[in-house]
C-alpha cells in the first residue's frame, strides 16, 4: 500500500529518530542527512510547503529533546539557507545556538543543499578573500578547500547509505565523499530497520580502504 507524499515525508521524519538512536547507540558521532536539495524546492508547492514544516517542526522538537541533550548532540544546518523563509532560519538557528556546545554527536543536516553548490560557494568565498588579501593562492590546498564548505573542514563520510534502490549520489557530499564507501539498499527509507544499517556496518568493515593509495 503507497503512501501520499504527506505521509511518506511524515514516516519518513519520524524514521529518522530512530536511526539517529541506533547510531548513537553503535558509536556512530557523525551523522549527515540529506533533507531537502535545492532540486527540491522546486517541486509542487503543497509538497515543498510540508517539507518545510516537517523542517520546522524537527529543528524545533531540538529544543527539548531529552535524546539530543543527553547524547550531547550537536546540530549543524548546511545548504543554502538563504533560499528558506526567515522564520524557518530563525528556528534553524535557535536549534544550533541550543546545542553549539555539544561535542561528543554531531548531526548535518543537509537542506536547500546541492554538492555542487557546495563547491560553487566554497569557491567564491576564496576568491573573496584571495581579492581582499586575506588568501594567497599558494595556500589554496585541499585542506583550505574543505575549510571553506558547508561542513567547514568537518570529518569526511566513511560510508555513504542510500536507500530506495536508487544508486546515484544526487548531489550529496560530492567532495567530501570521494574516498567515501558507497551502500544501496533496495529498501524505502521509512521501511529501514536496524538490521539493515547493521548489515550495511558489516559490508563497510569487509572493505579494504586504501584512498587509491
Amino acid at each position: 500500500m503507497g503512501f501520499d507524499s504527506t505521509m511518506g515525508h511524515r514516516y519518513g521524519f519520524e524514521k529518522l529518530k530512530s536511526v539517529l538512536r541506533w547510531c548513537w547507540d553503535l558509536g556512530i558521532h557523525v551523522v549527515t542527512v540529506y533533507a531537502l536539495s535545492v532540486e527540491n524546492l522546486q517541486r509542487d508547492r503543497q509538497e515543498v510547503d510540508e517539507l518545510m514544516s516537517l523542517l520546522s517542526e524537527g529543528f524545533t522538537e531540538v529544543l527539548e529533546d531529552a535524546d539530543i541533550h543527553t547524547n550531547r548532540v550537536q546540530i549543524k544546518a548546511i545548504g543554502r539557507l538563504e533560499l528558506l523563509s526567515e522564520d524557518l532560519r530563525k528556528t534553524i538557528t535557535r536549534a544550533e545556538d541550543a546545542t553549539k556546545g555539544y561535542d561528543r554527536n554531531t548531526i548535518y543536516v543537509a537542506v536547500a543543499y546541492g554538492g555542487r553548490a557546495e563547491i560553487i560557494d566554497a569557491s567564491k568565498k576564496m576568491l573573496k578573500e584571495v581579492l581582499e588579501g586575506r588568501l594567497r593562492l599558494e595556500e589554496i590546498t585541499e585542506e583550505t578547500f574543505s575549510k571553506h564548505l558547508y561542513t567547514g573542514g568537518g570529518p569526511d563520510p566513511d560510508l555513504v547509505m542510500r536507500t530506495s534502490g536508487e544508486e546515484r549520489l544526487s548531489g550529496f557530499l560530492l567532495w567530501q565523499s570521494a574516498y567515501s564507501e558507497f551502500y544501496f539498499i533496495d529498501v524505502y527509507w521509512p521501511e529501514m530497520r536496524r538490521i539493515d544499517l547493521l548489515r550495511a556496518l558489516r559490508t563497510y568493515q569487509k572493505r579494504k580502504r586504501n584512498y587509491g593509495k
